[in-house]
């Protein structure tokens, strides 16, 4: 991680550890990735929920590895990852789960065929 990836440089703390929102960002990457094998010729997903803990701070010049499990159906079209991030030691920087949903691309961004 960089210093761009830093509360500081995101403006969400004072410190210049990992930035939660950063965080989020890369473990909802995670999850977009995840979600591929979900979706058919036209569709994507887009994220409706967070809930994370970020547990452990990560230092500038370390690594963060974010994950996601592949999804339990909550619905139809709803998703549900498991989200973990961990430091190059292993340990835990972060856990929680990230709701998405599938769409039609077009008709989501309201466009006509």
């Amino acid at each position: 991680m960089s210093d761009a990836d830093t509360a500081w440089a995101l403006g969400s703390g004072e410190v210049p550890v990992l930035g939660t929102p950063r965080l989020i960002a890369w473990l909802e990457a995670a999850t977009v990735r995840a979600a591929a094998p979900f979706t058919g010729a036209g569709e994507t997903t887009v994220g409706t929920a967070v809930r994370v803990r970020h547990l452990r701070a990560a230092h500038v010049g370390g690594r963060v590895e974010a994950t996601a499990r592949p999804p339990a159906r909550t619905g139809a079209r709803r998703l549900t990852f498991a989200v973990r991030a961990v430091d190059a030691e292993g340990l835990p920087v972060a856990e929680g789960e990230i709701d998405r949903v599938v769409v039609d691309r077009r008709r989501f961004l309201g466009q006509r065929t």
